[in-house]
């Protein structure tokens, strides 16, 4: 079983709290849902697997409830009549139940964004904060820093941390150095977005993404798609 484009003919009432949604060559789909509702709405309408339940036992509060939120809009992205369950690999990288596609999640503020394709994918969407300056160089190699747009640097930063993260994401194995393995071709920033180039490295592993940027409610979207 694999994914399918359903989608569209879910009623409008139940699309009131997507409030994005892209679809993209390569089969990649792209999806924000804005979460207003309590655990208990997803709930109701999830039918965990007993693995499911044994992750959610360790959540509480807002990170259960991103939890939830995920895994619900991925379940109406699939258009599946029957929920397939949301399985974590041995390296913890979530997949679809019984689907050839690829999917990464990512949650901010009152956002969750899921991506999926049958290619590599990773997003990341992360609300404008002042203190990634200050985490800088944990993430980014010299190379990168020179290229800040002057003038623009804080949200060009948000564009760098999101495309690691995303390409981080893609990967799914962990125990990578974000300055050594995710390595970011420089790129102008532009304020209405753009597209730029990525590449894992890492032993024999040498992996190339396409990445694109845009902002969205005062949030940065970035999302990776292996070539």
């Amino acid at each position: 079983m694999k994914w399918y484009f359903c989608y569209p003919n879910f009623n409008k009432k139940r699309l009131v709290a997507v409030v994005y949604q892209k679809y993209l060559p390569k089969d990649v789909e792209i999806f924000i849902w804005r979460v207003e509702e309590p655990a208990s709405f997803f709930l109701n309408k999830l039918r965990l697997s007993p693995k499911e339940k044994a992750q959610i036992a360790r959540l509480k509060g807002k990170r259960k409830l991103e939890w939830l939120a995920s895994r619900y809009l991925l379940h109406l992205m699939s258009g599946r009549a029957v929920r397939g369950a949301c399985i974590k690999d041995q390296f913890g990288k979530p997949h679809l139940e019984n689907s050839d596609y690829h999917i990464s999640f990512s949650h901010s503020s009152d956002l969750v964004t899921v991506i999926a394709s049958p290619f590599v994918v990773g997003i990341d969407i992360q609300h404008f904060v002042g203190k990634i300056e200050r985490i800088a160089h944990k993430f980014m190699n010299e190379k990168e820093k020179k290229s800040l747009t002057v003038g623009s640097e804080l949200a060009h930063l948000h564009v760098y941390w999101g495309a690691k993260e995303a390409i981080y994401k893609g990967y799914g194995r962990k125990q990578l150095d974000f300055r050594q393995n995710i390595l970011i071709s420089p790129f102008p920033f532009n304020e209405k977005g753009g597209e730029f180039s990525g590449q894992l490295k890492k032993n024999a592993l040498n992996c190339h993404f396409k990445l694109e940027y845009e902002f969205f409610d005062g949030f940065t979207l970035v999302y990776a798609v292996e070539k």
